[in-house]
């Protein structure tokens, strides 16, 4: 079977999918600490201008997608949603995340799986976690699904792309690259998805895309 640069096989069976990810929640299920404040210089700029990319209104419906112990969330509230979907494969992240914002609807599991109605979210945010998500096609599948016509979705890492190089020698489980603007033209455009602005700095990665009316 053809290897990514990272050694992932580029089709994986259902079975490997079920492993990954329970792998990734024993591990991140230890680590609810790393995630409290502060944060590293810089960061919290950057995750304000991440979530200002998302273009969020009053009334939205935002789905955070890997969201942790919540870094996301006060950020999003302050643009004023209707509902915030906090969802994530671990259990204690979730429960990390619910004692400080409770107004957050958590989901817990893959995000592949959620069985959210058809056009019911505004906008998604994939922040810190796109490597981690193991079946892409799934996940963009059933994203497009569950989004609005004209709803934006935003994949970012407020340290840059090249930090998952740092991280892959602790990880117990394989760590895919941030896309490159042309990967994911192809990955996104089957699910209905136009990239709207690309952003790859050294210590920055955004990439917004709007759910088109033709998908």
């Amino acid at each position: 079977m053809p290897l990514k640069k990272d050694n992932r096989p580029q089709s994986l069976s259902e079975q490997e999918v079920r492993r990954t990810n329970e792998l990734q929640r024993d591990f991140f299920s230890k680590l609810t600490h790393v995630f409290d404040p502060p944060l590293p210089e810089g960061v919290p700029e950057r995750l304000k201008r991440i979530v200002a990319s998302g273009s969020v209104v009053a009334g939205d419906v935002v789905l955070d997608v890997g969201t942790g112990t919540g870094i996301l969330i006060p950020l999003i509230r302050e643009h004023g949603p209707e509902t915030i979907f906090a969802c994530d494969l671990s259990q204690a992240m979730l429960l990390r995340l619910q004692e400080h914002y409770p107004y957050a609807k958590t989901l817990l599991g893959d995000v592949r799986d959620l069985n959210l109605p058809n056009r019911s979210i505004d906008v998604v945010f994939m922040n810190a976690c796109y490597p981690n998500i193991v079946d892409k096609r799934g996940s963009f599948a059933n994203i497009g699904r569950m989004m609005n016509e004209g709803g934006r979705l935003v994949i970012s890492h407020p340290m840059g792309k090249s930090f998952i190089d740092h991280l892959r020698p602790g990880s117990p489980f394989p760590l895919d690259d941030f896309p490159e603007r042309s990967e994911a033209e192809t990955l996104l455009q089957p699910h209905g998805f136009e990239i709207q602005e690309f952003v790859d700095d050294p210590k920055l990665y955004i990439l917004v895309a709007a759910k088109g009316s033709f998908a």
